[in-house]
């Protein structure tokens, strides 16, 4: 990589999602028929802090899940030639319900296009909602975060490198720029 700049601390991360989890209760008023589904990997630890932070608010729990999306991709042929799929986790009828998807990154909009059609395989619901950590443009497709905790203007050389307690050791996002070959 040609630079790393830090875009959010732990610190920022978490008022990010403090004001992501606000902005869903006021915008759903309330907790009624809510429930959030992270997207594998990063958005399942984001989807789980969120709903913490809306039970620190409200004082009642979010159902939470967990939607695996690989054989939902368009890309599945290029990933890998054995992609490893792993479990979807949601314990609750989506039918009915006001759901969340939460994720880290938002690009092309491709991973939420994917997210989408695995989602309305489980059920109706109510309405589908997005909310992302980081939203950087160069959408391919007309999709569009509810909630966003930071936009970063990106080149298409650049790329957002998000780290977790839950799955990295530790919270950052930084901003690459890739290596000209």
């Amino acid at each position: 990589m040609d630079y790393q700049k830090e875009i959010l601390n732990t610190e920022e991360i978490e008022r990010a999602l403090t004001r992501i989890a606000h902005e869903i209760l006021e915008k759903n008023k309330g907790l009624q028929d809510l429930a959030l589904i992270g997207i594998r990997t990063r958005g399942a630890p984001l989807a789980k802090r969120v709903a913490e932070k809306i039970a620190e608010i409200e004082g009642a729990e979010v159902p939470v899940g967990i939607l695996d999306i690989t054989l939902y991709r368009d890309d599945l042929t290029t990933i890998a030639q054995q992609p490893v799929v792993h479990k979807t986790e949601i314990s609750f009828d989506v039918t009915g319900k006001k759901i969340v998807l939460v994720d880290d990154v938002l690009y092309t909009g491709r991973t939420v296009r994917a997210a989408l059609d695995a989602l309305v395989d489980l059920g109706r619901p109510q309405v589908i909602q997005l909310a992302v950590l980081i939203d950087r443009g160069h959408r391919e497709l007309p999709i569009k975060a509810d909630y966003v905790g930071k936009n970063v203007p990106t080149a298409k050389e650049e790329l957002i490198d998000v780290k977790l307690v839950e799955t990295d050791g530790e919270d950052m996002v930084f901003l690459q720029k890739k290596d000209k070959q």
